[in-house]
């Protein structure tokens, strides 16, 4: 089971909660792509501050935003410019043909505390590695030492594709400590972002077993 359930949503509930929290039974197919493409908009706008995920609440009137990003002072900006044109950018995007009912936008920047205890923040950063053509072992053994020496108790980190160049696709791996996906009690978080190389994609897997209170 722990190889075929994605371990953020074998873990919805007890452990994590949902990115996006709202209600609507009878747009729920707009609103659904709605998030989906404000998602992939604001994590492409915000991957030079670090952005690790982005949360998003609805209510009636009113659309809070959450981003949880490594360096926020790049987001918020100097006395806060940098929020507002956030702030003009997302309404734009999400109400370029809307003039009427226009809700409420709010947005918010929670910093990531310990970046090499996100998941996505450290398959991004073995990606971007990758893709400028680093040795890989040495990429995975210096990222999982990273990791562990920031307090985790486990990491796993997967590489599948034509990894180096390599002619025929093949699967490589690195753990340190302990990363048991099959229980629930352990709060195991994980990220999966491809590498774009010049051979083809790479597929890059990140799961990390997170301390408690982190």
């Amino acid at each position: 089971m722990g190889k075929k359930v994605n371990p953020t949503l074998f873990r919805l509930g007890p452990v994590n909660t949902w990115t996006s929290r709202w209600f609507n039974d009878k747009k729920f197919k707009d609103t659904l792509i709605e998030d989906y493409k404000l998602r992939n908009y604001l994590m492409d706008k915000l991957k030079n501050a670090g952005v690790a995920r982005i949360e998003i609440e609805r209510s009636i009137n009113s659309i809070k935003v959450i981003t949880f990003v490594s360096r926020p002072g790049m987001v918020i900006g100097r006395a806060g410019t940098g929020l507002e044109d956030l702030k003009k950018a997302i309404q734009a995007f999400l109400f370029t043909n809307q003039k009427k009912g226009i809700p409420r936008l709010e947005i918010k920047v929670e910093p990531v505390k310990e970046p090499n205890l996100d998941p996505y923040l450290v398959g991004k950063n073995v990606s971007d590695q990758l893709i400028r053509r680093l040795p890989y072992k040495r990429v995975l053994g210096q990222t999982a030492e990273r990791v562990m020496a920031s307090g985790a108790k486990g990491v796993r980190i997967a590489l599948s594709g034509r990894i180096a160049g390599a002619e025929i696709r093949r699967h490589e791996k690195v753990q340190m400590g302990r990363v048991p996906l099959s229980t629930i009690r352990e709060n195991i978080v994980f990220a999966s972002v491809p590498a774009l190389t010049k051979k083809g994609y790479i597929g890059v897997k990140v799961w990390i077993n997170k301390p408690e209170g982190k």
